[in-house]
């Protein structure tokens, strides 16, 4: 059929429609004889390959360009298609269609024929699933037999549990009388109609939309057409019954629903023949929509006016041709159709030459676009699956055993400090600088004065610091308060004797401080090795999960073993400063205990230097980085969101060093004259000697006796403590793990039926991932032929 000819063009220009390919059907009509050699070659070519990517399941991929008729109940699509495609379609009472059609039509054949396929890419429920094609029943050749196989083929997309060649013998009445497990159904069939005298076209044909049904089958129905009609690669054909106004019809709502500058909608009116003679307005109206006259119903498009055979035209049987003239001599006799210009607009042959044209065309601009999204997916696809980690290649056997041995070492690494990731030593070092802080707060806060509560904290023999960290376990204690320990642990020394009991029980208040900062420290030692497990178990063993559930639990039950060891190493370890209270290093300590003693006994002498209100601001202040010797030493550098370790302790205030750098104190003097007297090489704190006895001789000595033990005992638990963990927990659990687990999986798995079925378990891959890797490797394919395709048709033109 030669349709040449001339149309009105349009300012509006094609623009993208959507993320996929999206390309708006052409404003023009190119005029071109359909039926010259070259184009109709090019034409069939064009909607063979679509029809091969749809039977690739490339829609549900990419956007592929479509035509898609919808329409009411009785808005007369069922005839549109019979008219369209030359062929009967089921008709009934009711709702007839009930899953999508697709009707391709090719003119490259030399005698008609008919074959019919099932299209299933949705499961029971509606849900997308890979789309598979079935061939359904043989290829007819006799158009009377096309009813009958579409119904069957219905039927068989309608009972999915049911075998489709089950259906191939139903009559008519039989599939009438049957019950069908689905209502409706996404799935599709597919129908090639092979005419030489055929215009190339293809389409879709979606069930009525309905309203009086119940609220979920309209629904249903509703979604199904918004499903087509949404993309914007589709061409929206929409039947609208003449006998009623344009507003009160459904698929227009959902055609502007859908497309709301109606760029891509064509309205196709039917049923003209049902106006009266009287409806003068009414056809008017008509008329001034087909012109595109209508400042409410404009498309890009436009409509097309369309008659159709009637039940008595239908009953006769008569032929397509004579259908086609009846519409014809109809239009250009009857007011006021007859008057109106643009005779393209009236009946079958024009309406489909133009959305032939007009599909190709849409197809031709499409393509590019659609080698550009499948080679995107396709490198998006690729990546996917080389994220996935590969298929098992090892005996399970070996792979086991390589797993656990690669997590034993890695682990030991970590313990060891070797490995690239510092967390697990670099977490423990500042645990156990709090853990240090911890004890400092510990030390006995000894104010050798009446009310020692006036007066400020001697936490340094040289005065320059106070701790500003201190544990709510210390108690400041005066002369009095040292006097009175002294005086409860008599017991039957000789006189001039103070009691070893009173420095036991002064060194026992302190060291039972140390028990809560060494549970604190061992249970934030045992969180950060939990996290680290946790974290290595799932990277060595994640990919398989029986496998590391099993290594898992070996892995942490061994863990806890380990934790409840350290915690009896450090109880063991913090015992040992209860008693005896001992010490070797006997040089440093009597060192401690004439620097503390000389000083307690200085400060009584100038007890008003330090008055607390001396001090004021002292507590808080910044924290001093000099101090004692023995607390000396780098800061722990500290991450992964534990908190810096402050040094505990602040300088006094000014006002409590009078002398200036420049000016020489008392003391230096007095070295000086007792130098030049004969007496050289004394200290500052020899010069205590010179001081009158002081009546707490006793009570002083007590005190530097205990601030002395104190240090010396501090400088072996902030060690001991860390060291007892490190040995107990990490380097135990590094030690024995690898046995462990051999002996526990040796052990297990040898009690079983069957070595290598229990190995094949523990590396089965977790059923997700193989389905993953499936479907991406089902897609990459799929992708892979629609490109395979789209490069054929590209290389051949």
């Amino acid at each position: 059929m030669a349709f040449g000819r001339r149309r009105t063009k349009s300012t509006a220009q094609s623009s993208g429609m959507s993320a996929h390919v999206s390309v708006s059907p052409p404003d023009t009509w190119v005029d071109v004889d359909i039926s010259t050699s070259d184009y109709a070659r090019r034409r069939r070519e064009l909607m063979e390959m679509m029809t091969d990517l749809r039977f690739m399941g490339a829609e549900t991929l990419i956007d592929l360009p479509a035509v898609v008729v919808i329409g009411g109940q009785s808005a007369g699509k069922s005839s549109l298609v019979e008219a369209v495609s030359g062929i009967n379609v089921p008709r009934d009472s009711g709702t007839c269609t009930r899953c999508p059609m697709e009707c391709t039509m090719s003119s490259n054949a030399t005698s008609w024929s008919c074959t019919i396929t099932l299209r299933l890419g949705f499961d029971n429920t509606g849900k997308d699933q890979k789309p598979t094609t079935e061939p359904f029943g043989r290829t007819i050749t006799d158009k009377n037999e096309v009813e009958v196989w579409l119904r069957r083929a219905q039927a068989a997309i309608l009972n999915p549990d049911v075998l489709s060649s089950s259906f191939h013998t139903k009559t008519i009445e039989e599939l009438r009388n049957s019950k069908n497990k689905l209502k409706f159904s996404h799935n599709v069939v597919c129908v090639l109609i092979e005419d030489p005298d055929a215009t190339d076209l293809s389409f879709y044909d979606l069930p009525g939309l309905i309203q009086n049904e119940e609220a979920d089958t309209v629904a249903l129905v509703k979604s199904m057409a918004e499903h087509y009609t949404k993309k914007e690669n589709t061409i929206i054909l929409t039947t609208i019954p003449m006998s009623d106004d344009m507003e009160n019809q459904q698929s227009m709502r959902l055609a502007r629903e859908a497309d709301p500058s109606g760029k891509r909608t064509i309205g196709v009116l039917t049923k003209p023949d049902t106006l009266g003679t009287g409806a003068i307005n009414q056809r008017n109206r008509w008329v001034e929509i087909i012109e595109g006259r209508s400042e409410n119903h404009k498309l890009r498009h436009g409509f097309y006016c369309v008659r159709l055979p009637d039940d008595a035209e239908r009953a006769q049987h008569i032929s397509r041709s004579d259908s086609q003239r009846l519409a014809t001599h109809y239009f250009d006799t009857t007011s006021p159709w007859k008057d109106v210009t643009d005779r393209h607009r009236f009946g079958i042959p024009g309406f489909v030459s133009d959305v032939s044209r007009l599909l190709i065309e849409l197809i031709e601009e499409a393509l590019p676009r659609l080698r550009e999204d499948v080679d995107r997916l396709l490198t998006s696809c690729k990546r996917d699956l080389e994220a996935l980690p590969p298929p098992l290649a090892n005996d399970p056997q070996i792979e086991v055993l390589e797993r656990v041995n690669a997590f034993c070492d890695v682990f030991k690494s970590f313990v060891n400090g070797s490995h690239e990731d510092k967390r697990l030593a670099q977490q423990n070092r500042a645990l156990y600088a709090v853990f240090k802080s911890d004890i400092r707060g510990t030390a006995p806060d000894f104010r050798p004065f009446d009310r020692p509560e006036e007066y400020v904290p001697l936490d340094d023999v040289e005065g320059k610091m106070t701790l500003t960290k201190r544990d709510p376990g210390v108690k400041a204690m005066g002369i009095h308060e040292v006097s009175k320990v002294i005086q409860d642990s008599i017991g039957w020394e000789l006189p001039n004797n103070v009691p070893y009991q009173a420095k036991a029980n002064l060194i026992g208040q302190f060291t039972k401080l140390w028990v809560a900062p060494s549970a604190r420290c061992l249970a934030a030692i045992n969180d950060v090795l939990g996290e680290i497990i946790d974290e290595l178990i799932s990277t060595h063993f994640g990919r398989f999960k029986v496998l590391e559930n099993y290594v898992g639990n070996l892995i942490r039950i061994q863990a806890e073993a380990c934790k409840a060891h350290a915690q009896e190493a450090v109880k063991i370890a913090l015992d040992l400063e209860t008693t005896p209270h001992y010490t070797q290093n006997t040089h440093y300590l009597q060192t401690l205990q004439e620097k503390w003693l000389a000083y307690y006994k200085k400060v009584r002498v100038n007890s008003s230097r330090y008055k607390a209100h001396q001090y004021e601001g002292a507590e808080g202040s910044p924290e001093a980085s000099g101090g004692e010797e023995e607390y000396s030493g780098p800061r722990e550098s500290v991450s992964y969101a534990i908190p810096r370790t402050s040094i505990p302790y602040a300088i006094p205030p000014r006002a409590s060093h009078p002398y200036s750098s420049m000016e020489e104190s008392p003391d230096v003097k007095a070295l000086r004259a007792l130098a030049a007297a004969g007496y050289p090489n004394l200290r500052v704190q020899d010069l205590a000697r010179l001081l009158p006895p002081d009546p707490y001789e006793e009570e002083l000595i007590v005190m530097a006796d205990v601030r002395a033990f104190y240090q010396v005992a501090y400088k072996r638990i902030i060690d001991h403590i860390p060291l007892t963990i490190e040995h107990g927990l990490h380097h135990a659990l590094a030690k024995h793990l690898s046995q462990s687990l051999f002996t526990s999986l040796l052990t297990d798995v040898a009690s079983g039926h069957n070595f290598s079925e229990r190995m094949e378990e523990l590396v089965g891959e977790d059923p997700s991932l193989s389905e993953k890797r499936k479907t991406l490797s089902t897609r990459m394919e799929r992708l892979s032929d629609i490109r395979r395709r789209l490069m054929t048709f590209s290389n051949s033109i």
